[in-house]
């Protein structure tokens, strides 16, 4: 059962930076992609970003592109996402999930492949 905990959130103001991190455990990380959700109030929970096992390959939904880089450790079991020039329709609560349907070690954006959420930590960004 993965277990999922995301640290790093917290309130900035529009042009600010942050750094989340997931602590991953309960299934073999380094062998399954991960990606970065977030979910707004009122919203859906979307796709942000994903990394391959091997972090060779990522993906972005076009809104982030440029401005957050996810990245892993798999010595650590750590995931991360630098998020940069913030804007307040970034802020959302943000959680981190491995890929458990389909080609586990290819990231995807849809969200349906993903399982096993975290708490999530909130970000909020004002103007």
């Amino acid at each position: 059962q993965p277990q999922l905990v995301e640290t790093g959130g917290g309130s900035v103001q529009a042009g600010g930076s942050l750094r989340l991190s997931c602590a991953a455990s309960g299934f073999s990380f380094r062998m399954s992609a991960m990606g970065w959700f977030r979910r707004a109030p009122g919203k859906e929970r979307e796709f942000v970003a994903a990394i391959s096992g091997n972090g060779d390959t990522t993906e972005y939904v076009d809104s982030v592109k440029g401005r957050f880089t996810i990245s892993r450790n798999n010595d650590k079991n750590t995931l991360s996402l630098v998020m940069n020039n913030l804007n307040p329709e970034d802020t959302a609560e943000y959680f981190c999930a491995p890929r458990i349907y389909g080609n586990r070690r290819l990231p995807s954006a849809d969200i349906g492949v993903y399982a096993g959420w975290g708490q999530g930590t909130q970000v909020t960004v004002s103007s």
